[in-house]
């Protein structure tokens, strides 16, 4: 991993977007929802971000639930990863 993010922020790698719905129902491309479950692959430091102390809560390979429309979408070495704030980290699913 050669991204590297600062202050707050954490690097995620969404997993998989359901293929069906509980009832069996195949979805197709657009009907698909935006997952909200990911994985952790990189942490930044914390430290003092605007005026306020951040400790990170979260490591790497932790796997999250975030906000529905948190972060910034970038791709990298044709891998698609998320950039969010820890306060956009909803739950840490064990």
């Amino acid at each position: 991993m050669n991204i590297r993010p600062l202050g707050d922020k954490v690097v995620v790698k969404s997993l998989e977007a359901e293929q069906t719905t509980k009832s069996g129902i195949v979805l197709m491309g657009a009907a698909k929802e935006k997952p909200q479950e990911a994985e952790v692959v990189a942490v930044g430091p914390g430290g003092v971000v605007d005026g306020k102390e951040i400790v990170m809560e979260v490591a790497v390979g932790d796997k999250i639930l975030y906000s529905k429309y948190a972060g910034t979408e970038v791709k990298y070495d044709g891998v698609e990863y998320v950039i969010l704030r820890q306060n956009d980290i909803l739950a840490v699913v064990e």
